[in-house]
Order: structure tokens, then sequence, then C-alpha cells
């Protein structure tokens, strides 16, 4: 069974998330974005060690987790559809 966890987002709502959510996140949703964030930060990271010049393990590690996890977009707030914009709305009239 899943565990329960409780997130807040930057709007202050509070949000249900679980492993569950976890997995089908870092699974699914892959684009050539997140895979080029992927592939450079873990060449930032082994280029790190190998001179290393440990300071290029943050921005390394930052990006491969942007890869792996999908937060570059808003902090991941636009993974799960918070950010969804209507584009069949009615235009007003004037």
């Amino acid at each position: 069974m899943a565990t329960q966890k409780y997130t807040t987002a930057a709007d202050g709502q509070v949000y249900k998330t679980n492993s569950v959510n976890m997995k089908k996140r870092i699974l699914t949703g892959w684009s050539v974005r997140r895979v080029l964030y992927l592939i450079l930060g873990v060449i930032v990271v082994v280029q790190g060690i190998m001179d290393k010049e440990w300071i290029w393990l943050l921005p390394g590690l930052y990006f491969t987790a942007m890869g792996v996890f999908a937060f570059g977009c808003a902090s991941g707030n636009c993974y799960g559809g918070q950010c969804y914009v209507d584009t069949k709305t009615t235009p007003k009239k004037s």
C-alpha cells in the first residue's frame, strides 16, 4: 500500500501525493527536453568528478533531477495539470 503524503503548492493549496504517483511521474511523460536535461546533467556531474571540481556537482545534480523528476516547468506545477488553461471559452461580448 502506498503511503499518503501531502505537498503544498506555491499557491498555498495542499495536494495529496503518494509513491505510486511519483513512480508514474518518473516513468511517463518523457520529452526531448527531459532527456536533454538528464543527459547534460549527467555529463556535468561526470566531468565535475573527473576534474575534481566539486562545485559542478550542484548544477549537474540539479539538471539531472530536473530530467528525472520533471520539475523544470514552474517547479513541477505543470506536470499534473494545475497549469491547464481552457482554450474553449467563449469570448466576452463588448
